[in-house]
């Protein structure tokens, strides 16, 4: 229409037509200005909409985040000053994820009504020292009358625990002889001296197995042990001590190495790891943060310390050919194991840790309750139909009731887990759990066909307890060579334990063989291990009869 205006208005040769026409050229050109500008604004509208929904996108993710850390932060707390251990009455496995505010009845403490009491400990083998009590004369006679009473055969007994610690210095006096013959040289004749554990010490072999227990079985520092012994009249010298480990960690190495040679041989191991101070420079280390690993066998159990925590250390614990089952938790270390990837070695990962995440879930995500003490249930009920069946004779019928209600609990938490994965609007704490237990699925159901491998490795996360302990009363070690006496220590003392041998009384005898060999091990290793002891041997050590001979 302005253009058809336009062309009129050239036509006509008026003075106020060119008036009007340059109002219209103006106009003109501020509807293009305006035209143009619109263009920009709607450009710009597009730029301010997208940049309004990165921000939307922006604000959701932290406030993911945000939910994320909060989570953590619950998680952490219930850690640090939640319950340390998971042992639960079987009724209850939900790790106290139920109402917080809901009123529990309060345990009363000591023996619990309907529960059995405990066994009554048996003493007889301990030594008896009697001891007559008597009245005195006066109480020997009548109030009344005065006639004395007559002493009958019969007594009315009890008895009551002792404990007497004795220290004594042992003289060994050699006898001299002198010939009574005139046969060559006339010469004095000495009863030979005895061999000493440690050349030139004045300590026997009874206070070195007592120091060594203290620390490596009741993990008591040595300082603590020394001033025990200070009590008893007994003063020690911490440097003399610490040099007589240094001579003791030699004596137990061909120990150590006989166990290592057992260890890999068995079908089936536990393995666990856990960090452990060694205080010595080391090139390629800037810190003293090693790792001490355990290998629990069939029959034996090996402690392994070592800078690292990568796949290197249980790959080279165990030979290249070696095959079984390792049951572990899922760190990714086992994984790299060149055993496990060539399929010799096959994992089987524990139900507790799975167990944990759940727990993680709902003690971090309070909507989540509901959806964690579910997966709980099903675990717990995993654990008692695998319980039920592990009590009976596999050749017996209720064995194979037993064993088909536990594939069919099994295969019915394999079905929940797929259909709660495929759903889009499952929560991602709730994916991360679950996609974890799909991913290690085939290790965690190893024990349906294979009834020796347990549903957790409990058992190796047992024995770094003492270890733990050790770790904060004597905060690990201070050079390498303590460092081996205690992996050596260790592993001695828990592979007695699985034999039930006493550990005071192998110790003994074994660095009474190294004192008779003068200081060195006995040329006869293989007649000090447990596996290799006779029935009247073994009896012996595992007798709980003091020897005080």
């Amino acid at each position: 229409m302005s253009v058809v205006m336009s062309t009129a208005l050239l036509e006509s040769p008026s003075g106020q037509d060119t008036a009007l026409l340059a109002v219209v050229a103006t106009l003109q050109a501020e509807v293009a200005e305006l035209r143009r500008e619109l263009s920009e604004l709607r450009c710009e509208v597009g730029y301010w909409k997208s940049r309004h929904a990165d921000a939307l996108e922006k604000n959701r993710k932290l406030q993911l985040e945000l939910a994320e850390s909060q989570a953590q932060i619950k998680q952490l707390q219930a850690d640090l000053f939640g319950r340390r251990s998971e042992k639960q009455s079987s009724k209850d496995r939900s790790n106290h994820l139920d109402d917080p505010h809901a009123e529990v009845p309060k345990r009363k403490r000591g023996q619990q009504p309907g529960r059995r009491g405990p066994k009554r400990r048996d003493y007889s083998h301990l030594p008896v020292r009697e001891k007559m009590i008597e009245l005195s004369p006066n109480e020997c006679l009548c109030k009344e009358c005065g006639k004395p009473f007559t002493e009958l055969d019969q007594t009315e007994d009890s008895e009551q625990l002792e404990i007497e610690v004795e220290l004594y210095r042992r003289r060994l006096r050699r006898k001299r002889y002198q010939k009574t013959c005139r046969c060559g040289p006339r010469r004095t004749a000495t009863a030979p001296r005895p061999g000493k554990l440690i050349g030139k010490g004045r300590y026997g072999v009874s206070i070195w197995v007592h120091l060594l227990l203290e620390k490596f079985h009741s993990q008591r520092p040595i300082a603590r042990a020394i001033e025990q012994l200070t009590l008893h009249g007994l003063e020690l010298a911490p440097g003399t001590i610490a040099g007589g480990f240094k001579r003791i960690e030699p004596l137990l190495e061909p120990i150590y190495e006989a166990l290592i040679r057992r260890n890999v041989q068995s079908s089936y191991h536990q393995a666990d790891e856990t960090r452990w101070f060694v205080f010595a420079e080391k090139d390629g280390k800037n810190n003293h943060r090693w790792w001490l690993w355990v290998f629990a066998g069939k029959d034996s159990v090996v402690y392994v310390l070592d800078p690292s925590r990568s796949h290197d250390v249980p790959q080279s614990h165990f030979p290249d050919d070696a095959q079984g089952v390792l049951m572990v938790d899922r760190y990714s270390a086992y994984k790299a194991m060149k055993q496990v990837k060539a399929g010799k070695l096959v994992l089987a990962f524990c139900w507790a840790h799975v167990r944990r995440d759940f727990v993680r879930v709902g003690k971090g995500y309070g909507e989540l309750k509901a959806w964690a003490l579910g997966w709980l249930r099903q675990i717990c009920e995993l654990y008692r139909l695998n319980r039920q069946r592990q009590h009976l004779d596999p050749n017996g019928p209720e064995f194979s009731q037993a064993d088909a209600a536990l594939r069919r609990h099994v295969a019915a938490m394999r079905e929940q887990r797929d259909t709660e994965l495929a759903d889009p609007q499952l929560r991602e704490p709730c994916r991360k759990a679950l996609v974890s237990l799909c991913e290690h699925w085939s290790g965690l159901t190893l024990f349906l066909d294979d009834r020796r491998i347990p549903l957790d490795n409990n058992y190796s996360e047992r024995l770094m307890r003492n270890p733990a302990v050790g770790r904060k009363n004597y905060y690990g070690s201070g050079s390498e060579w303590s460092g081996r006496l205690t992996t050596t220590m260790f592993s001695l003392l828990a592979t007695l334990k699985l034999w039930g041998i006493n550990p005071r009384r192998w110790l003994t005898w074994y660095l009474e063989s190294c004192a008779a060999a003068n200081g060195k091990p006995p040329a006869d290793i293989e007649s000090f291990l447990p596996w290799n002891l006779s029935d009247q041997r073994r009896a012996d050590l595992q007798s709980e009869t003091p020897d005080i001979s």
